[in-house]
């Protein structure tokens, strides 16, 4: 059976399946999944535990043996099998439906990995797996979901948030809920259960916020310069090289140079993004964007980006983070006095 994260407790409550595969990309969230199977496999009585890392070389022999160990021995167990790629390949995939097949009595499975793509979730061993067992699959936890995800953490933990203080929060840690959950844990234990106001909040709260070089993209395409130009700051402090974030400006500033080149033949943007085959929850990003700033415009960001490319390499006196700020606000709409675009 396939479940969502927030089905898996009463699931849980109903009877544990023989085998749990839970997939996804956020560590947080797919930790304490891990920790609620773990946790109501100790009630039941499940008081063994070993644990098989299945990383590059692993001999898929192990889990069989484990499997067939295990039944030597009269407590319940667990095999916590950690998959470090949903690409198991022929003798993984093998192993997991031979094992689906004939699962071995008092033991339970649980399984974690990496996101699966379609192709994976389609594969024999995923069907086979979720046939007899539970597949949760887990998802990142951001825009409009996020501030509703904080304020029920944060009710779950006796804080009730005065007004701003859920979006102050969600703020301080856009994207980042291990730190989002830090923070809460934080605030539990610097001031207790109760309001938390926002002044205890400023006070508590680190600014951990994770920005990455693909989010600092979409957000100067939505024309939010003054996010633009906090994620760029945290990228600079995080130490990320600015030939990482060129990158990815470059390449989206080429595909839209292109697209507004059509654009001023006549296509409008909705064929103009059609075309050029956009995905389908960039659409509305990629199209603000083009309605915002003409090819000429696009056509000085590109060289912009030359130039940048030389100064980070030195053949260019000058200063990358400051060209990338120019770069990346007049993609917002705003171009700074100091620009030289």
């Amino acid at each position: 059976m396939r479940l969502r994260i927030d089905q898996l407790d009463e699931q849980l409550k109903r009877g544990l399946a023989p085998i749990y595969l839970l997939t996804g990309d956020e560590p947080l969230q797919l930790g304490e999944a891990a920790d609620a199977v773990r946790k109501q496999a100790r009630t039941e009585g499940y008081s063994g535990r070993d644990i098989l890392d299945a990383g590059k070389g692993f001999d898929w022999n192990e889990l069989s043996a484990e499997a067939n160990n295990l039944s030597l021995f009269a407590e319940r167990r667990i095999i916590d099998l950690r998959l470090s790629s949903a690409a198991i390949g022929k003798a993984g995939s093998q192993a997991m439906v031979e094992y689906a097949e004939r699962p071995p009595a008092d033991t339970l499975l649980l399984i974690t990995c990496p996101k699966l793509d379609r192709g994976q979730q389609n594969s024999k061993w995923v069907k086979t797996l979720d046939n007899i067992g539970a597949m949760v699959q887990i998802w990142p936890i951001d825009g409009p979901r996020l501030q509703p995800w904080i304020e029920r953490r944060l009710r779950q933990h006796g804080l009730i948030p005065e007004a701003d203080v859920v979006s102050m929060l969600a703020e301080r840690v856009e994207g980042n809920l291990l730190a989002a959950a830090q923070e809460i844990d934080k605030l539990l234990l610097l001031n207790g259960a109760g309001v938390v106001s926002t002044a205890q909040l400023a006070e508590a709260v680190a600014d951990s916020a994770r920005f990455d070089v693909f989010g600092l993209v979409d957000s100067a395409l939505l024309g939010k310069p003054a996010r633009v130009a906090r994620m760029l700051n945290g990228l600079r402090a995080e130490g990320v090289p600015p030939a990482v974030v060129l990158w990815a400006l470059a390449r989206e500033i080429r595909q839209l140079a292109a697209m507004a080149f059509d654009m001023e033949k006549g296509s409008s943007a909705d064929q103009v993004i059609a075309s050029h085959r956009v995905w389908n929850q960039r659409k509305s990003i990629v199209g603000q964007a083009l309605r915002r700033l003409r090819r000429r415009r696009w056509q000085q960001l590109l060289a912009a980006c030359a130039r940048t490319d030389r100064t980070i390499k030195g053949q260019e006196k000058g200063d990358p983070w400051e060209l990338l700020r120019t770069i990346t606000l007049t993609m917002a709409g705003v171009r700074p006095l100091s620009a030289r675009i």
